[in-house]
């Protein structure tokens, strides 16, 4: 009997994914965040500027913080718009901050952003992952794993 597969969260439009997350690291465990953002980082985000390209997430005390992610300033913003790569707080439930906190700690794990998107009621949210970092040896299978896949995906559409 296989693994039942976890439930995937209600992304209506994403706005930035870190698609080197995957590469990089193995993803254990899968986390949905809040953003706390001001106005002109949703409007900005809602124009579909944003990257986590380059961001972590880390935990301070209580609370979780985004770090090294880029939203742009708002293109129509005044005089208080926002600084660009500030960190932003994400909000979660304790239990989950305690758990993320005792893997970093003892376990060595990251805590590394997937995707941001807005949810169906239009909340931004961040899919956060606990994940450790792979190696060259683990990666390496990872390429041949993936090319296997799609080589036989080729030879059963052409075998019909």
């Amino acid at each position: 009997m296989s693994r039942p597969k976890p439930a995937q969260f209600d992304k209506k439009k994403v706005v930035a994914e870190n698609r080197r997350a995957r590469f990089e690291y193995s993803i254990e465990q899968v986390f949905e965040a809040g953003i706390a953002l001001t106005g002109t980082e949703v409007k900005s985000l809602r124009f579909g500027e944003g990257s986590i390209a380059e961001s972590y997430a880390e935990v301070k005390g209580q609370q979780v913080w985004l770090v090294n992610s880029n939203v742009p300033e708002f293109s129509h913003g005044n005089r208080h718009n926002h600084e660009p790569k500030r960190p932003r707080k994400l909000l979660l439930h304790e239990r989950e901050i305690n758990k993320l906190h005792g893997a970093v700690a003892r376990e060595g794990m990251t805590l590394v952003p997937l995707s941001v998107y807005f949810n169906g009621q239009g909340r931004a949210k961040v899919e956060l992952a606990l994940a450790k970092g792979r190696n060259n040896h683990d990666k390496r299978e990872a390429i041949k794993e993936r090319e296997w896949k799609r080589e036989a995906g080729r030879l059963m559409r052409d075998r019909g």
